[in-house]
């Protein structure tokens, strides 16, 4: 016998082998003994809940030669025919693919003849949502007055568009989502029936990706056999299903609750360097969020995270008003990281939700400390800077959280006159990551710290910067935003300066040539 992928193989054949439908199956077993089996049956409810398998129970079960009256045999020729698929009384019509009403005008002319061996003809309909209205209509007449020996069962994931009048006749069974754990259930039966080691934390993760779908669980756990073979670990379940798994994502959380977005913005952007998925380890984000909002609220038993990690964030929420998580959840949630888009592979976003949920807990005024917190966003007067002279090789920043205390003042030495540009374009990151101390929680330094951004002209004490991304230049040129740029630029020339932004989608190539060449830029025009 051919093989068979593991939803089809593992298909219930008894009412009582449907995982999850209690109450579904207990009506249909009753309604069986009791000789009371209506006309027509529609089943709604999620995909891979077990709506077209109960359908073909039921089909065996009206027709079993030895029963009738309660469970299918399986044993007898016509369950058993039901069972292979090759019985001429039971048919099932996809309407995906037969939605017009002169397939259902031919459904009624077969209707009315006699079934060739079984004791009823029962049609299976599913996706009966995708029917159009003049075939529902031309359906509904059969529906109305169906010949003794017929029976109708409509599956679909959508009832809200069926017809009501089809609603009206049939009686409506609502399948539900299968929980994590009769999932967790089945799939150790399969496991142990087929020989698969499967670790409990993956079998875990596999019943929370597929939400509620037994089917969804089986093609899974089949597509990581396949690929790893017998056994499988939880590392490979992530890595077929995407997810980072990364330590960074209850790092960020303790940032934002900390609301230190100084460390924030390093641990962003170390992800970024990495090459992880921006998208994915949001999601996670949010997922974290969502387990420290439960907690705070008191409802830690929602939590589906190790005692570690629940003691984590208890510790977190001790420490954060609700407003705060609230908040939060909400900013990150409604992040979307589109990849059609030009920052798809950008940290601005996740950059901008920080300084955001680190700017509402000030406004709010959550505590005293956030007060004097962030009063380096405010505009910076009109002031020539002091420059210190001494020279120092302070190493780029590490990527952890700053110290609690406080450091002492950077020290840089001013580059000679005529090398103000090609200095800038050699030390960008260093004089990122010099800036003064009270300009590194703001959400210039977020922007600046981005990849695209760079100096390409010095010029009449104003330095150009070119921005790859138009919202990373729209953003930049903004007061507050340009202010501090020009105090962090002005701090590393050791003279005032002004600073111009532009906007160059793509690298010119011939003028980085030019450059090289010993050429110079004189002017850039403004896009």
């Amino acid at each position: 016998m051919a093989s068979q992928v593991f939803y089809r193989k593992w298909r219930p054949q008894t009412l009582a082998e449907v995982v999850g439908q209690e109450r579904v199956t207990q009506t249909l077993r009753n309604a069986l003994s009791s000789g009371r089996v209506s006309h027509a049956y529609l089943f709604c409810g999620p995909r891979g809940t077990g709506k077209t398998s109960t359908g073909r129970i039921l089909a065996k079960a009206v027709n079993c030669l030895t029963n009738g009256k309660g469970e299918p045999c399986n044993t007898c020729p016509m369950c058993q025919a039901i069972t292979e698929g090759r019985a001429l009384d039971m048919i099932e019509i996809d309407a995906a693919s037969n939605r017009g009403i002169d397939d259902i005008r031919e459904l009624r002319e077969r209707v009315n003849y006699a079934p060739n061996q079984a004791r009823y003809k029962v049609y299976i309909i599913d996706e009966a949502h995708m029917l159009t209205k003049e075939a529902s209509n031309a359906l509904l007449k059969t529906l109305e007055e169906p010949p003794p020996h017929v029976i109708f069962i409509l599956a679909t994931t959508e009832a809200h568009k069926v017809i009501p009048t089809i609603l009206s006749r049939c009686q409506r069974f609502d399948f539900r989502r299968i929980s994590q754990a009769d999932v967790i259930s089945k799939l150790t039966h399969i496991c142990s029936t087929e020989g698969i080691h499967l670790e409990p934390e993956a079998l875990q993760l596999i019943a929370k990706a597929a939400t509620g779908s037994l089917r969804d669980a089986e093609n899974l756990l089949e597509q990581l056999t396949t690929y790893y073979g017998s056994d499988v670990g939880l590392h490979q379940v992530q890595a077929i299903l995407g997810i980072t798994g990364d330590f960074r994502t209850k790092e960020l959380v303790k940032h934002i609750i900390n609301k230190d977005v100084s460390a924030g913005v390093i641990t962003i952007n170390s992800v970024n360097s990495d090459g992880l998925d921006l998208k994915q380890f949001n999601r996670e984000l949010v997922e974290y969020l969502r387990g420290l909002l439960l907690i705070k609220t008191g409802s830690s038993e929602a939590v589906d995270l190790t005692a570690e990690d629940i003691a984590e964030l208890k510790d977190l929420a001790a420490r954060a008003s609700l407003s705060q998580i609230l908040k939060a959840v909400k900013l990150f949630g409604q992040l979307e990281l589109d990849f059609d888009s030009p920052l798809a592979s950008s940290t601005l976003p996740l950059e901008l939700a920080l300084v955001d949920c680190a700017l509402s807990s000030e406004k709010e005024g959550e505590s005293p400390a956030s007060q004097t917190e962030y009063e380096s966003r405010q505009p910076i007067k009109a002031a020539t800077p002091s420059y210190p002279k001494q020279p120092t090789d302070k190493p780029e920043p590490a990527i952890v959280p700053p110290p609690a205390v406080p450091e002492a003042t950077t020290t840089i030495t001013p580059p000679e006159p005529g090398s103000e540009l090609e200095q800038l374009r050699a030390n960008w990151k260093q004089v990122v990551a010099q800036a003064p101390e009270d300009t590194k929680r703001t959400p210039a330094i977020a922007i600046l710290r981005s990849a695209g951004v760079k100096p390409v002209a010095f010029e009449d004490n104003t330095v150009v910067l070119s921005f790859r991304y138009p919202l990373h230049k729209e953003k930049m040129g903004e007061p507050e935003n340009q202010q501090v740029a020009e105090k962090i630029v002005s701090n590393f020339l050791g003279c005032p300066c002004r600073v111009r932004c532009i906007y160059e989608p793509e690298d010119n190539h011939l003028v980085q040539e030019a450059q090289r060449m010993g050429a110079q830029v004189t002017s850039v025009e403004e896009k």
